[in-house]
């Protein structure tokens, strides 16, 4: 083979190359003094030590829902609570009824209000049993047996709690109509003064009836006069003034005011209109079997 070098080994061939080195300069190194790689050092660290720190994030509030109160641990519990304002909505308290009527509501939480007739000896509380309609027609204030009763408010009528002149959002709204009851007694107590709204000179110089919830004095000016009576469950085909509460429409609340001025004894010259509200008060005649006298008023304070 001559000169050849080549040599094959383990199946990997082999070459003898002259190897062949290059000389490579190399820089001059530069010698720094020990000095002054201290100052950098200590400069550097200097510089880490005052370096300005980093600004905190603003805390960011969280939002508050309508009509929420965020209480105090929202932050560990996001607990919150309903607004005081809407919480307490509606609700009375004893500070809150009328001083007249303070001390009677304590002896007897069923008296709901007073009523007082100008010219009529009617002049007493208004009671109501919502568990018992007929409690009071046989029973005194006190609960006690007396065939004189006291002045009743049906149970189906809601006498309110709030104050008309901040539209009852602080308490609730009365029913349309009030229908309050009592014996026409023969000495003239409860009421068997109402005879005397048959005449229409009376009517007309008596015409406001004072009505006072536990918490707001109210007037209300008659607006008929008439007579009627209980009827039968069968009867259907006929004006049951003692089954009108609330008006669901104006088309019913406008029917209730045409039958009433379409009876009444004459005319007093008032009438009522959709969205006021009604009083009616009825007690016993003897014209006809379960006869009544009645009188509605509306509502003008």
């Amino acid at each position: 083979m001559g000169n050849t070098t080549n040599r094959v080994f383990l199946g990997v061939v082999k070459l003898n190359l002259p190897l062949r080195v290059e000389r490579v300069e190399l820089a001059p190194l530069v010698f720094v003094p020990a000095f002054i790689i201290t100052i950098y050092i200590v400069a550097f660290i200097a510089s880490l030590l005052h370096a300005p720190a980093a600004p905190k994030p603003e805390p960011v509030e969280a939002a508050k829902p309508s009509g929420i109160k965020v209480s105090n641990t929202v932050l560990d519990g996001l607990q919150t609570e309903l607004a005081a304002d809407d919480l307490m909505a509606g609700v009375k308290s004893d500070e809150d009824i009328l001083p007249d009527l303070k001390e009677w509501h304590a002896k007897n939480e069923d008296c709901i209000g007073w009523l007082k007739v100008d010219g009529m000896k009617i002049d007493y509380p208004i009671m109501q049993r919502k568990s018992d309609d007929s409690f009071y027609v046989y029973r005194n204030f006190d609960g006690k047996d007396d065939d004189t009763g006291c002045i009743v408010l049906d149970a189906l009528s809601e006498i309110g709690t709030g104050l008309k002149s901040e539209e009852y959002k602080d308490g609730t709204k009365p029913s349309t109509n009030l229908l309050i009851g009592g014996h026409n007694m023969r000495n003239g107590s409860m009421f068997g003064d109402l005879d005397k709204v048959r005449d229409k000179k009376f009517t007309a110089e008596h015409n406001i009836i004072k009505l006072s919830s536990l918490y707001e004095e109210r007037e209300y000016e008659i607006v008929s006069v008439f007579l009627s009576q209980i009827y039968s469950a069968n009867q259907t085909n006929v004006f049951k003034y003692y089954k009108f509460y609330e008006a669901e429409s104006k088309e019913e609340f406008d029917d209730f005011i045409k039958n009433i001025k379409k009876l009444q004894l004459f005319d007093t010259g008032v009438t009522a209109e959709y969205g006021d509200e009604l009083l009616t008060l009825n007690t016993c005649t003897y014209h006809v079997e379960n006869g009544r006298m009645v009188v509605v008023a509306k509502r003008i304070k």
